[in-house]
């Protein structure tokens, strides 16, 4: 974990001294989120979640087409049980996997036509806290996951002269995010990320 923090201070410190420009900025959006796993009939059980993402942004500039853009995000992931698989609840409602994380992108982003943008890049997230609610019952399940998830993230976006920006991107689990998974088996996240935000500079 310290020689990956370490890889992404160095990152940041290269570009900060390289850049031509730098612009801040906040965005928010719509997480599409759901799980996938090795085990067949738990892939059968589960379907997507809709959740949300929010965080701070920076675009570091190496030339008019290049740029490198960091990202701060808190975003919640997961899935839900579909109530028509086999192992319903005695509630009958569909049970929720919430899974939250603090998302550290770094996405390199190429700029095809004016204000139009191809991106592309690692993401690591830090565990902040997992819970499985069905109807008003709620249950902490953050021990059962494991407290880093790493991925790739790939999408496109769209900037505006006035600082508006939006940006579609999925997100890709490459690590077992489970701590009870059979030697073998994986759980991994994914979600499909859609965002507004806006640079203030």
């Amino acid at each position: 974990m310290k020689k990956i923090l370490f890889i992404l201070l160095a990152v940041f410190t290269f570009s900060f001294v390289q850049a031509q420009d730098f612009h801040f900025g906040a965005k928010a959006g719509v997480n599409l989120a759901n799980l996938s796993s090795s085990n067949s009939e738990f892939n059968n059980m589960i379907k997507g979640r809709t959740a949300y993402h929010v965080g701070v942004v920076a675009e570091i500039s190496f030339s008019d087409a290049f740029s490198v853009q960091p990202e701060l995000l808190y975003s919640s992931l997961g899935a839900s049980f579909d109530t028509s698989a086999s192992m319903r609840r005695a509630s009958d409602s569909s049970p929720d996997y919430v899974i939250n994380y603090l998302s550290v992108p770094v996405m390199a982003k190429y700029y095809v036509a004016d204000g139009f943008s191809l991106e592309l890049g690692p993401q690591i997230g830090f565990l902040t806290g997992a819970k499985v609610t069905d109807g008003t019952n709620e249950e902490d399940i953050k021990d059962y996951f494991e407290s880093t998830d790493f991925g790739l993230g790939f999408g496109a976006g769209y900037k505006m002269e006035n600082g508006l920006f939006f940006n579609a991107r999925y997100g890709l689990g490459l690590s077992n995010i489970s701590k009870d998974a059979s030697d073998g088996d994986w759980v991994k996240n994914n979600a499909f990320q859609f965002s507004v935000g806006f640079m203030f500079n």
